[in-house]
């Protein structure tokens, strides 16, 4: 039997770390862009991939 996924829920939460960035260094904060970047190519990846098979059914 078949499991169809009608509504997908994708909850984040962003912290704002402005204070502990500063204290540690620029280094600190540009690895967490690059991470940010990375997760959201990722999800931009999987939400286009749902797209593409929905499309195709």
């Amino acid at each position: 039997m078949a499991v169809e996924i009608r509504e997908l829920v994708i909850r984040a939460v962003i912290k704002d770390e402005q204070n502990s960035s500063e204290e540690t260094g620029t280094e600190t904060g540009e690895h967490d862009m690059q991470g940010r970047d990375a997760i959201i190519e990722a999800c931009v990846k999987q939400v286009l991939k749902i797209l593409n098979r929905k499309q195709e059914r």
